[in-house]
């Protein structure tokens, strides 16, 4: 009766995955023909470049301030000197607390990416979501993120359906899958 009971639940749970209809799209692929994301890079681009200027500027100011203390030292007071080191613990901390603001966890290059991004995704997953409906999808995997395929095929590739929803087919041009 076990074995019944037991080939009973396998059997109904392999015909319910029998069902199941799946298919991947490659966000990489979708994201490169998409010109606001294009437009997106570049503005991080020029942001991080500023800011990053901006650091080496700051460096540049605390190696000369290290640069003269070392060269002055000799010729300080006890009291000029723990003033100056005061001073180039300040100008390191500022530095320190200056870069963790604009590229550490939750910085403003995080927080301008999620920004500038969080509009596209949305895009992106709309137009998914509208083909998974239409294609009666039940899972639409990524095959460009941290999940493993091992193998794919190309059958189950919706990755020009969602371009097409986006505006962005092109017939002509051929993906790599």
């Amino acid at each position: 009766m076990k074995t019944f009971i037991i080939f009973c639940g396998l059997f109904f749970f392999s015909a319910l995955s029998f069902g199941q209809k799946f298919g991947y799209i490659n966000s990489e692929v979708i994201l490169k023909k998409m010109p606001e994301y294009k437009k997106a890079e570049q503005e991080l681009e020029q942001l991080s470049l500023k800011w990053q200027q901006e650091i080496e500027t700051m460096k540049k100011e605390l190696e000369k301030m290290q640069a003269d203390y070392q060269a002055e030292e000799v010729l300080l007071t006890d009291e000029m000197k723990k003033e100056k080191q005061g001073a180039i613990g300040e100008k390191e901390k500022a530095l320190k607390e200056y870069q963790k603001k604009i590229f550490g966890f939750d910085g403003l290059i995080f927080l301008k990416r999620q920004e500038l991004m969080k509009p596209i995704q949305d895009k992106v997953f709309n137009a998914v979501e509208k083909v998974a409906k239409e294609k009666q999808l039940q899972f639409v995997f990524d095959k460009s993120s941290d999940l493993v395929m091992i193998y794919t095929n190309p059958i189950h590739d919706y990755t020009d359906y969602v371009l097409d929803k986006l505006g962005l087919g092109d017939k002509s041009d051929t993906i790599q899958k």
